[in-house]
């Protein structure tokens, strides 16, 4: 009677535990077309007292200063992978097993930054990797590059408890995201690989100097970026 009842746990478990890995594909479908109505990493981040909001708008309704700033800084060249740079992981994985503290860089893509924000969790393991790569091929299979990113900007935060384009340019500039300019849009682009050190809104040294870097970078990407469909 025993070993039935462990059985039945196990199966039940092993039931579960399907469930959720199969559910973020299920829901890529679904986020095709319909927007997601919160993501992990906003629900994670609750936990450490934040609130959340989140609003979304259409890449339509949101400054082609910002869209072209953040492809800019986080993955020039979207146009060009199925969602993964193997290329680049290869040599993050090879920095971070070289280096005691691991890699001092990151190298995901915006399809893999939208795997992990929308569905997996925020601290680094090689376990999330290992869940991430696949939903990014998968993400990348089944949405336009102008859907991923349309995610990305509506789920990414850009100050404590702040989500997506619209939400980061009422908080840091008191503007719509469809009116920011160039200067504001590179600040916010700048802001994203660690929105809690690094404020949009009131910049330090460090900070002002990404954005002018990514200023100076946005026109020469522009010829790379046809797959978004950019006016």
């Amino acid at each position: 009677m025993r070993n039935l009842l462990q059985n039945r746990w196990l199966k039940t478990a092993l039931a579960a535990l399907g469930v959720l890995l199969l559910l973020p594909y299920v829901l890529t479908l679904v986020y095709m077309l319909v927007p997601p109505p919160v993501s992990t990493t906003m629900l994670w981040k609750t936990l450490e007292g934040n609130g959340i909001d989140y609003r979304w708008r259409p890449l339509a309704d949101t400054s082609q200063n910002l869209v072209r700033s953040v492809v800019t800084a986080e993955d020039a060249g979207i146009c060009r992978h199925n969602g993964v740079e193997w290329g680049v992981l290869r040599e993050v994985m090879k920095e971070a097993m070289e280096r005691d503290g691991g890699a001092a860089r990151g190298g995901s893509t915006i399809t893999q930054q939208v795997a992990k924000n929308l569905f997996l969790w925020p601290s680094r393991s090689y376990l999330r990797k290992a869940l991430e790569l696949p939903l990014a091929l998968w993400i990348d299979l089944v949405w336009s590059k102008r859907r991923i990113v349309e995610v990305y900007v509506n789920i990414a935060e850009w100050a404590p408890g702040v989500y997506g384009a619209e939400a980061a340019a009422q908080h840091h500039f008191g503007k719509t995201a469809k009116s920011l300019s160039r200067d504001q849009a590179a600040r916010l682009a700048a802001a994203l690989p660690n929105p809690a050190v690094r404020d949009a809104g009131q910049p330090g040294p460090q900070t002002r100097a990404k954005a002018r870097t990514i200023r100076r970078r946005v026109n020469s990407t522009v010829p790379y970026l046809d797959c978004l469909k950019l006016d």
